[in-house]
């Protein structure tokens, strides 16, 4: 209601001040329109800050907020907006009122799937913030923002605040060098969280709270494929826990505390058995140590026999979708390289049969029927997966791309050398994106 959004807006104003206030908003409005431009949030944040300072004093009338918000809209539905594009935008402009308004200010872009934000040199740094101190911080928070947009807010302003801070600090300083040093790793557990929490909290979005528990089990077992199903399933199921309380929270302390929280259960599960977790698990900062545990890379996988494969009346039974994420830890196990994106497409069609055959009229017939197809097409397809990462993962870049073209030109004999060049930097863009442990769940999704 309208009262709602004029008592929070101007309740967040008096308290952070009109300073504060414009910062968040450009933090806020970066995130939201990812892909909109700076000179676009430039516009939107100056309405925004203008209606606040004007509407929110104690001698404001009653009715200023709503007019001035209505003008907003109507100036965001005319023909040459000045603000952030939306293909549904046109349809929040056929409503009117206080749906219009509603509408308008619940469109979001979709986030970057790859970062952007390239942190310039120290020089180049003081040089941008030396010319114009205030232009500088702007762009900084919006190209910062629109980059890790999934990071939760909270941790988004500390991280931005900070910097700033740190620019601010060093530029002036005598001796600069030694000053960005100190402040960098003074920092540096709180750019690891941003870092780490835009990308959980991407694949939480993209994923949502079942397929990122299969995801991050599948994770856990290529990490350790000694380990068993129920040594992994609850850290699985605790991580995704995690996730859905800390990514849209606003409490500061949500996913620093929970993910340390997390990342101890860890380490004292699964240390004492892997020596790799154990050198990960030895530092005092827990957040650091997670980032350690997820950059990882895969272990070689054992030796194991054909992963049992869950019988009609375990996948259509109570136990269903535990039984579909026990045969994802057994496949993860056996090929440890396979990407998360192919691992994510295999779940989909586990979890799309089990939806179709065990409602209809004969279930064992319908799942044989998938399992005869699946059966013939994934083999080859974890083969060619597993090969592609497996190389990329042991060779350095140009041996891999070399030996990609010499196998594709076996495969490919009468390729021409421009499609086999073509083909060699589709597959190694491929790759060097999608086959890290941290790949973008989205991305990567539709290259597979």
């Amino acid at each position: 209601g309208k009262a709602y959004v004029r008592d929070k807006v101007c309740q967040e104003f008096k308290i952070l001040g009109k300073e504060n206030f414009r910062t968040l908003t450009i933090v806020a409005n970066s995130r939201k329109y990812s892909n909109a431009t700076f000179e676009e949030i430039s516009h939107l944040v100056r309405e925004i800050v203008s209606l606040a300072e004007t509407c929110c004093t104690e001698s404001a009338d009653p009715s200023c907020y709503d007019a001035g918000s209505s003008a907003l809209s109507a100036k965001s539905c005319g023909g040459s907006s000045p603000f952030p594009s939306h293909p549904g935008t046109a349809g929040c402009c056929a409503q009117e009122g206080l749906e219009q308004k509603l509408c308008l200010a619940a469109l979001r872009h979709s986030p970057q799937q790859l970062p952007r934000y390239l942190q310039p040199s120290n020089e180049e740094l003081c040089q941008a913030f030396q010319k114009d101190p205030k232009d500088f911080a702007d762009r900084f928070l919006h190209e910062y923002s629109s980059s890790y947009g999934q990071a939760p807010l909270p941790v988004l302003l500390g991280s931005t605040t900070t910097f700033l801070s740190m620019v601010s600090t060093c530029c002036i300083s005598p001796a600069p060098t030694a000053c960005f040093l100190k402040e960098k790793l003074e920092r540096k557990t709180l750019s690891l969280l941003t870092l780490m929490s835009n990308r959980v909290c991407s694949r939480f979005a993209a994923y949502g709270k079942d397929k990122v528990t299969a995801s991050y089990l599948a994770s856990l077992a290529q990490k350790m494929p000694s380990a068993s199903f129920e040594d992994l399933f609850p850290l699985a199921e605790d991580a995704a826990e995690v996730f859905s309380q800390c990514c849209d929270s606003v409490d500061e302390d949500c996913m620093p505390k929970k993910l340390s929280e997390h990342t101890a259960k860890a380490c004292d599960a699964l240390g004492p058995r892997d020596k790799r977790f154990a050198t990960c698990c030895q530092g005092k900062n827990l957040v650091q140590n997670y980032f350690c545990i997820s950059a990882l890379p895969p272990a070689p996988a054992p030796t194991l026999p054909p992963a049992p494969k869950p019988t009609d009346g375990q996948l259509c039974g109570e136990e269903g979708a535990r039984r579909a994420k026990r045969y994802l830890f057994e496949l993860a196990r056996r090929h440890t390289t396979i990407p998360d994106a192919v691992l994510g497409k295999l779940y989909d069609a586990s979890e799309k049969a089990r939806g179709e055959c065990c409602s209809a009229k004969d279930p064992p017939a319908c799942l044989d029927s998938k399992r005869l197809r699946m059966g013939e097409e994934l083999p080859p397809f974890l083969e060619k997966a597993e090969q592609l990462c497996g190389q990329y993962t042991q060779l350095n870049f140009l041996d891999f791309k070399k030996r990609l073209r010499e196998s594709l030109a076996r495969t490919m004999a009468d390729a021409s050398p421009e499609l086999l060049g073509q083909l060699v930097e589709q597959r190694a863009d491929f790759a060097s994106t999608c086959c890290p442990p941290n790949s973008p769940p989205l991305y990567c999704a539709d290259k597979v």
